[in-house]
């Protein structure tokens, strides 16, 4: 008896780093074909169109794969959490960055990607809820961040990944300031003048520096915070340099994990979540849902927990 074929939902954003997602959806879909499965294409057309398009068509599919950046995986988490029943996710990155993809290890190349959707390895990765929104692996405010919103879809795609340093040094480098906050986390709580905080899940943010490995585990119910205490423009240069050192002294440059956190500010702060425009906020509370989704990844990422065993029903002699 035949097997029944798996149904799957490919959302496909054309315009995702220099059309690239575009020119291999044919590639995708070739290779789906020939391993037997049965597809739906949608392409988006805005923002928000991921979400919207998870919600109508994947109720009945075993799984989504998304075609974009790191925007595109965003929002088709964001439809993924409102189902009925919440299915795996495939990530097929062309964006001009994809931070979550590198972390994630899945390949760059599209068709190295769609294999290892269709090879079938899940993997249980935290999410986070920002305020009343999800995101997958950032939510920053500060120096330098609104350089991956404000950048055009044009300069992405004629510049790829350059085009975010290229508007971050000619147009964001010179507003640096600060904001007056009270954060509030596991541990305890924090006051004072910050000119950068991001919250990820990730060991890549906007491709400007890393966490090490080791600091990092993308299921374990905790995120990474990093916050930078008031810097002028002089002194940007050289804190950016230490933290891709990871030098971090605790007072200037400071590293926490957290399973929650709340940030409150004197006046709203525009924020980004997953390199997208996320409002601006007085008051910010974001959450850790430990194991939210399931998404393809390989099985041999050590930056993954592996599952534990079930408890024993046998009774202890």
């Amino acid at each position: 008896m035949q097997s029944e074929k798996r149904k799957v939902l490919l959302i496909v954003n054309p315009c995702a780093g220099r059309s690239k997602s575009r020119a291999g959806t044919f590639d995708i879909i070739n290779q789906f074909s020939q391993n037997d499965f049965e597809f739906s294409v949608h392409t988006t057309k805005g923002r928000g169109d991921a979400t919207e398009i998870v919600k109508k068509h994947a109720p009945g599919k075993d799984l989504v794969v998304c075609c974009g950046g790191d925007g595109t995986l965003n929002e088709t988490i964001n439809g993924v959490m409102v189902l009925p029943q919440r299915i795996p996710i495939g990530y097929v990155p062309t964006g001009s960055t994809n931070d979550l993809a590198n972390t994630l290890g899945i390949p760059s190349d599209i068709n190295k990607a769609t294999a290892l959707i269709i090879d079938g390895k899940t993997q249980s990765y935290d999410i986070g809820l920002f305020n009343n929104r999800y995101y997958s692996y950032v939510a920053s405010f500060g120096a330098f961040t609104r350089a991956s919103y404000s950048t055009s879809q044009r300069m992405k795609n004629l510049f790829g990944h350059a085009a975010y340093i290229i508007n971050g040094v000619f147009r964001e480098w010179t507003n640096i300031g600060s904001n007056h906050l009270k954060i509030e986390y596991d541990d305890g709580e924090i006051e004072g003048d910050f000119s950068f905080g991001a919250i990820s899940n990730s060991t890549s943010v906007a491709g400007l520096f890393r966490f090490n490995k080791n600091e990092v585990k993308l299921n374990d119910g905790y995120f990474e915070v990093l916050l930078v205490r008031k810097a002028t423009f002089s002194e940007a240069p050289s804190l950016l340099n230490k933290i891709r050192k990871k030098e971090y002294d605790g007072q200037r440059i400071i590293f926490l994990k957290t399973s929650k956190v709340k940030i409150i500010s004197d006046t709203e702060i525009p924020w980004t979540l997953d390199g997208e425009f996320g409002g601006a906020h007085k008051t910010v509370m974001v959450h850790v849902l430990s194991k939210a989704v399931d998404i393809c990844a390989s099985e041999d990422n050590v930056l993954f927990e592996p599952p534990q065993p079930e408890p024993s029903s046998e009774p202890v002699v």
